[in-house]
C-alpha cells in the first residue's frame, strides 16, 4: 500500500537527536507506514523517532542496521511532519529539535500497562489532621480524577504514609487502572449559555467557518468583560459536534483553573490539560488520546500546538497579543503565528481573541487578511469603568512613598463600601535595584550583567535573568560597608508593605508569579480573591489575564510610564495593551468601575489613547509609524544573539558575519551590530546582539541560512536566530 514499507525496506528516520540529517535503517519486521513512530538503535542506546521517508541509500548497506519495533501509537500525519518542516524552515530550528516538541512526553514507547491510582472514597477518617485535609481537598479540586501514590503526596504536600493511613480507612480508594485512559466526553448541547443578538451573530458567524471545514482567520476583538469566552467556546461546541477536535491556547497556567471550571459548565466534562504543571503520567496520558482521537478538546500553554491531533478543526488563541506566546529559547517560535501555519495545513479555523489585539493582527484584519469580529459591549449589565489620569507631579508625594494621595483616598472610600481595589506595578519583587550608600555600588548577579531583585517575603536576593539567588547581605559585596545597603524603587512586595501602613485594616493579597511555590497555591489564592476574602489587591501583570473579580470596582495603576521608557520598538503597544487589560478589570457586574492612571506624563500620546479608549486611533497612529520606519508588521526584522565564555572571540564573530554580508543585501536587507546586548551577560556567557532588517515580502530566512553557513562554531561559541523577534534584550 501506498506510503508503506516491507520489512527490511530502507527507511529514513528522523530523531531527536542533535544530527543534520535522517539517518537510514531497515524497516523492521512486520514492516512499517510512513509517518510511524519507531524505536532504533543509535550507537549503544535505542531512541525514538519518526519513519520520514524512503532512506536515501547514500552509506555502506551492508552496515544499516534494522528499526527495533514500532510503538503502540498511531503514526504522524503527513499535515504534522509538513508542519514540523515549514515551523522549521520559517523559524530556521534544526528538524530534530522541531520533533522534540511534537514528542514531549514520557514513556512513549511503553507498552500498555497498569498503575495504582487513588481516588476519593466515601468513608470519614477516624480523625482529621491539616496533611489529611490538605489529600482530601486536592482529590475534590481533581473533581474525580485519580492520581498515583507520588502524585498525590506532592500534589497535597504529604507524605505517601499519610495517604495510605486514609487508604486503611476507606477515605481514600486504591485501585488498579489502565495507564492511558479516554477522557470523558464533552456534550456540545449540555449547557449552552444565553448570548446577546451581538454575541449571537458573532458565534454564528465563527460557527459557519468552522461548518465549511476550510482555513480561515478570524480576529475576535471584545472589549474585557465582553463574553468573548462564551462566544469562541460556541464555535469550539461545532467543532466537536462535527466529530474533530479543537485546542485553546491560554497565556498563563493561572488561568487554567477558572477556565476549565467554565469549559466543564458549558460541556458537562473536564477537558484535556498540557502545561508545565500536568504530571508526567498525565501528559504521557494526553499525548496518546490526543493521538487517537480520544481527547476532544485540549486547553493548554503553547507547547500544546505541537500536539498529534488527528483531526483538528478549531484553534483558539486566548488573549493572542500576549509576550507568552513567545517561545525564547530552543526552538525559537510564536504559538500565535504557528497556530495560523498549522491551521493552514490541516484546514481548520483560528480564533484570535484579544481586548487589545497586537498590531501584527490588527493590520492583518486590516488587509483583509483576517476576518474581524468586533464584540463592543460589555456582557449583561456591567458597564466600562471610568478612566481618569492623576498628574504625579501635583501630588507633592515623598521620594519613598507611590501611593498618591488622590489613589490613598479612593482605595479608602471603595474598602469602606465593602468593595475590592486593584493597585497595580509591573515589578516583581520588593525592590528592583539594592544600593551601597557608602560607595554606590549596586548588587549585581555574580553570573550575568542584571541587578538582583530583592524578594523581602523570601529574604533572598534573586537575578530574574538566571534564577540565581542568595541571601540579602549584611555588608557591602563590594567595600564591606555595614548596614548601607538600602533598596530602591518599588516592587510589589514593597508596594504591598506601604499599603499595610496606609490602609491598616484592609485584607491585603499579593498576586505575583514568583509568590507561590506551585499553580495549586496560586489558584486557590485567586478563588479566595474572587470570593472577596481580600479588600485590596496588589500585583503585577498576572492580574491583567482574564481573572473576574466581581467585587473588583477599583484599578489604580501606580507607574504608568514605567512601559514608555526604552527603546523597544513594541513599547508603546504593550503599554497600551497592559493598561486597557488592568483597567478592564474594574467594574464586572452592575456596579460601574473606576481606573485611576497615576502618571509623570498626563500628555502623552498613549495615556492619551488609553483613557479616550480610541482604539482604532492608537492603531491607525502606531501603524503609520511603523510603515514609515519599515518596521514589523510593515517590515521584516530577524534578531542574531551570539554568545560564548570569551567576549573577544564573541565580537570577531559578529564583526565577521557583519563584514561579510553578501547573501543579506542580495535582497535588500541592513546589518546592524554588533554590539553588546542589553543585559550583556547571562549564566557567566557574554552576548552580542546583531539585527537584520529586510523589505517585506522579501525570502529573509534562506538568505540568512546562507549566511550563517559561512562561519562553524568552535569551542563554546553559540548563535541563536529569532525571526520576527519580540524582545530585545
Amino acid at each position: 500500500m501506498d506510503g508503506y514499507f516491507e520489512s527490511g525496506a530502507l527507511i529514513a528516520v528522523l530523531t531527536t537527536q542533535p544530527l543534520d540529517r535522517t539517518l537510514d535503517y531497515r524497516a523492521p519486521e512486520g514492516g512499517c507506514a510512513l509517518g510511524a513512530f519507531v524505536e532504533v538503535p543509535l550507537g549503544p542506546r535505542k531512541v525514538v523517532g519518526v519513519v520520514w521517508g524512503a532512506g536515501r541509500g547514500d552509506f555502506d548497506l551492508s552496515k544499516i542496521r534494522a528499526a527495533s519495533h514500532v510503538l503502540d501509537v498511531p503514526p504522524m500525519r503527513a499535515e504534522m511532519r509538513q508542519f514540523l518542516e515549514k515551523a522549521g524552515a520559517y523559524t530556521l530550528t534544526p528538524m530534530p529539535q522541531m520533533l522534540r516538541l511534537a514528542t514531549r512526553a514520557p514513556g512513549l514507547g511503553d507498552g500498555p500497562s497498569m498503575r495504582k491510582v487513588y481516588r476519593l472514597g466515601d468513608s470519614a477518617p477516624d480523625r482529621m489532621t491539616d496533611a489529611r485535609m490538605r489529600v482530601l481537598d486536592t482529590l475534590r479540586e481533581l473533581g474525580g480524577a485519580a492520581l498515583t501514590l507520588k502524585e498525590l503526596a506532592e500534589a497535597a504536600g504529604v507524605t505517601t504514609s499519610v495517604v495510605k493511613g486514609l487508604v486503611k480507612h476507606g477515605v481514600v480508594v486504591e485501585e488498579n487502572s489502565p495507564r492511558d485512559t479516554a477522557y470523558p466526553r464533552l456534550d456540545p448541547g449540555y449547557a449552552p449559555k444565553d448570548l446577546t443578538p451581538e454575541q449571537q451573530a458573532a458565534a454564528g458567524q465563527m460557527c459557519d467557518g468552522v461548518r465549511s471545514q476550510t482555513y480561515g482567520t478570524t480576529l475576535l476583538r471584545g472589549i474585557t468583560g465582553s463574553g468573548k469566552t462564551e462566544v469562541y467556546l460556541e464555535a469550539v461546541s461545532e467543532a466537536l459536534r462535527q466529530g474533530g477536535q479543537a485546542l485553546v491556547l491560554i497565556p498563563e497556567i493561572a488561568l487554567t483553573a477558572e477556565f476549565l471550571n467554565r469549559v466543564e459548565d458549558r460541556f458537562g466534562a473536564r477537558p484535556t490539560e498540557w502545561h508545565s504543571g500536568v504530571t508526567m503520567t498525565e501528559r504521557r496520558r494526553a499525548w496518546k488520546m490526543v493521538a487517537a482521537g480520544n481527547a476532544q478538546l485540549v486547553v493548554g500553554a503553547r507547547s500544546a500546538l505541537f500536539l498529534p491531533y488527528q483531526n483538528l478543526r478549531c484553534i483558539v488563541v486566548d488573549e493572542e497579543h500576549d509576550g507568552s506566546y513567545k517561545q525564547d529559547d530552543g526552538a525559537i517560535y510564536n504559538a500565535r503565528d504557528m497556530s495560523v501555519l498549522r491551521a493552514s495545513l490541516c484546514g481548520a479555523q483560528v480564533i484570535l481573541a484579544s481586548a487589545t489585539p497586537s498590531l501584527e493582527s490588527w493590520a492583518n484584519a486590516e488587509a483583509g487578511k483576517y476576518t474581524r469580529i468586533d464584540l463592543t459591549s460589555r456582557y449583561g449589565d456591567a458597564v466600562l469603568p471610568d478612566m481618569r489620569t492623576i498628574d504625579m507631579r501635583g501630588e507633592g508625594l515623598p521620594a519613598t512613598k507611590w501611593i498618591s494621595p488622590t489613589l490613598a483616598a479612593s482605595v479608602r472610600a471603595t474598602v469602606g463600601r465593602g468593595e475590592q481595589a486593584l493597585l497595580f506595578l509591573n515589578r516583581r519583587g520588593y525592590a528592583p535595584v539594592t544600593l551601597c550608600r557608602a560607595c554606590g555600588a549596586m548588587v549585581a548577579c555574580d553570573h550575568c550583567d542584571a541587578h538582583m531583585v530583592e524578594h523581602r517575603f523570601l529574604k533572598r536576593l534573586i537575578c530574574h535573568q538566571c534564577g540565581e539567588s542568595k541571601p540579602v547581605p549584611d555588608t557591602c559585596p563590594s567595600c564591606e560597608a555595614e548596614g548601607k545597603l538600602a533598596p530602591v524603587g518599588p516592587g510589589v512586595e514593597r508596594l504591598a508593605e506601604e499599603a499595610a501602613e496606609a490602609f491598616p485594616v484592609a485584607r491585603i493579597a499579593v498576586l505575583s508569579s514568583d509568590m507561590y511555590g506551585t499553580a495549586r497555591e496560586l489558584k486557590s489564592e485567586i478563588e479566595g480573591i474572587a470570593e472577596g476574602k481580600a479588600d485590596l489587591i496588589i500585583g503585577t501583570q498576572l492580574v491583567a489575564k482574564g481573572h473576574n473579580f466581581p467585587l473588583l470596582t477599583l484599578v489604580g495603576v501606580i507607574d504608568a510610564d514605567l512601559g514608555l521608557q526604552g527603546s523597544d520598538l513594541r513599547a508603546a503597544e504593550k503599554t497600551f495593551q497592559l493598561m486597557r487589560q488592568v483597567a478592564g478589570r474594574a467594574g464586572r457586574k452592575e456596579k460601574r468601575g473606576t481606573a485611576l492612571v497615576q502618571t509623570y506624563q498626563p500628555e502623552h500620546p498613549v495615556i492619551r489613547a488609553i483613557l479616550s479608549g480610541d482604539e482604532d486611533g492608537f492603531w491607525r497612529a502606531e501603524a503609520d509609524e511603523r510603515r514609515i520606519a519599515e518596521m514589523p508588521p510593515f517590515g521584516r526584522l530577524a534578531g542574531i544573539v551570539l554568545s560564548g565564555g570569551d567576549l573577544a572571540q564573541v565580537f570577531d564573530l559578529g564583526n565577521y558575519l557583519a563584514r561579510n554580508d553578501g547573501a543579506l543585501r542580495q535582497i535588500g536587507a541592513q546589518i546592524f551590530g554588533p554590539a553588546p546586548a542589553p543585559i550583556a551577560r547571562v549564566r557567566g556567557r557574554h552576548r552580542v546582539r546583531l539585527l537584520v532588517k529586510a523589505p517585506k515580502g522579501v525570502h529573509l530566512q534562506p538568505a540568512l541560512a546562507d549566511w550563517a553557513k559561512q562561519v562553524t562554531l568552535k569551542g563554546d561559541l553559540r548563535m541563536s536566530i529569532d525571526i520576527d523577534p519580540q524582545s530585545f534584550y
